[in-house]
């Protein structure tokens, strides 16, 4: 159970992280020229996951 749960984790930074380079590429392109606060939210979460996936990983011994 904890290793589809670290799969699922790990999705969900990735999908985390493509939307943060989408946001970013417009942001570059002019398409969002105001902060929102949304580049801000998912960097936090991406973080939590990736903090959340290492002691998962600890526990496993990897």
């Amino acid at each position: 159970m904890r290793n589809s749960y670290l799969k699922q984790l790990r999705t969900q930074r990735e999908q985390l992280e493509a939307k943060l380079e989408l946001h970013i590429a417009r942001y570059c392109f002019g398409e969002g020229e105001v902060d929102d606060g949304t580049e801000a939210e998912l960097r936090q979460r991406i973080a939590e996951i990736s903090d959340e996936i290492a002691a998962l990983e600890v526990e496993r011994g990897e």
